[in-house]
């Protein structure tokens, strides 16, 4: 007899079969970086968020190990049983000193975002996000209870018209820095004016920014000036930091109610120190990447100046190029294509993006080479993959 919930997995699973969106999961051979090794094949990677090619840089394995030697491997509880140990001291220590404020860590950026809107909203409360938000921001959002607007994307003029006609008791605007499937990066300081203006507070997801915009890489909220005045940053330590992890970073009253109130950090077993110490390594790491941020920004440039010569309107706004193909049959493709020619880039499909906006996702790192991108032009080119396809630019 076939239980219920076998059927209808079965059932969802064939639909998701035959629209082409069945994802699949591939263990990586080799440590994470620029080339790596997959089922036997060599490949150059452009799908990963290694920004600057820190995941298997030795003094965070060194830190690791240390700390391990010195902690043992698990935390064994929850921070605020007895799971909390001097790794996460210390790098809440040098987190609020690279940010001149209180930090929270939690185990995962999904779980901060998932936290802190639930934390800081309740039913009678309003949450405004962007039409492009990260999954998280959005299932926090629905955890929270409050109610839910969402503005179009980038859109301050129309989030301003939103707040104005709210009467919410509390209002909190959520917003992605850099968005991670388009690569464009929100319009910061105009959504903080439009929040002074309405009396709502600012969640800013820095997590695709974190090391690789700003000063010491803290961020587009520190590179356009208005960190300070922003109400809540969530940045993730498992992208360019080469780590895993996430934090908060707030005033102390706001850092201490999640302490006491965010459920995914008081009810979680808490990240293993030897995870800690590897973030503690890599802050430092990026508070002096500025060799790794100029490599990073030099292979964007010249990237986005050879889409362009395929016919592809691309954007430098980031490390991140969206290549909209549509549909996904025809997305997996042309990923199977690049593949065949050494190139890993992976199709990204719905739910992850928008029905029709089917794409492969290239993601740089200051580990590649002009080699690398060359070998890519290269092989977009040999494809076919030009004009008519690609996303517009958004500003």
């Amino acid at each position: 007899m076939i239980v219920p919930a076998n059927k209808w997995a079965t059932e969802e699973l064939e639909n998701l079969e035959a629209a082409g969106l069945i994802r699949t999961l591939e263990p990586l051979d080799s440590p994470q970086g620029a080339e790596v090794r997959v089922g036997g094949e060599e490949l150059v990677n452009f799908s990963s968020n290694d920004y600057l090619g820190l995941a298997q840089n030795f003094e965070l394995v060194r830190a690791a190990t240390d700390a391990m030697e010195r902690f043992g491997f698990g935390a064994g509880a929850s921070r605020l049983v007895t799971g909390d140990t001097r790794a996460h001291a210390e790098l809440e220590t040098a987190l609020a000193q690279l940010f001149d404020s209180p930090a929270l860590i939690f185990n995962t950026g999904y779980a901060a975002n998932a936290g802190i809107l639930s934390t800081l909203a309740r039913r009678g409360d309003a949450i405004f996000s962007d039409a492009l938000n990260h999954a998280s921001l959005i299932d926090g959002a629905r955890l929270s209870r409050a109610s839910i607007e969402v503005y179009p994307h980038r859109d301050a003029n129309a989030l301003d018209r939103l707040l104005a006609g709210s009467k919410a008791r509390r209002k909190i605007v959520c917003t992605d820095a850099v968005f991670s499937m388009d690569g464009d990066v929100a319009p910061i300081s105009a959504l903080l004016a439009v929040c002074e203006r309405n009396g709502a507070a600012l969640l800013v997801d820095e997590a695709h920014a974190f090391g690789v915009f700003g000063p010491a890489g803290r961020g587009v909220c520190e590179m356009v000036g208005v960190a300070s005045k922003v109400d809540v940053r969530m940045f993730t330590l498992g992208k360019a930091a080469g780590s895993f992890g996430a934090f908060a970073v707030a005033s102390e009253p706001v850092i201490g109610w999640l302490r006491q109130r965010a459920r995914s950090m008081v009810y979680s077993t808490a990240l293993p120190p030897g995870v800690l110490a590897a973030s503690r390594a890599a802050v430092a790491l990026l508070a002096a990447a500025n060799d790794r941020r100029a490599q990073l920004w030099r292979l964007t440039e010249r990237l986005a100046a050879g889409l362009r010569a395929l016919g592809l309107e691309a954007q430098d706004h980031s490390p991140i190029f969206p290549i909209v193909l549509g549909a996904p049959e025809r997305a997996l493709e042309v990923s199977a294509e690049l593949r065949a020619r050494g190139l890993l880039v992976k199709a990204i499909r719905p739910p992850t993006v928008p029905e029709g906006t089917s794409r492969l996702r290239v993601a740089l790192s200051a580990a590649h080479t002009d080699e690398h991108l060359a070998r890519l032009l290269a092989a977009l080119r040999e494809i076919g993959v030009g004009p008519g396809d690609g996303v517009p630019a958004s500003d």
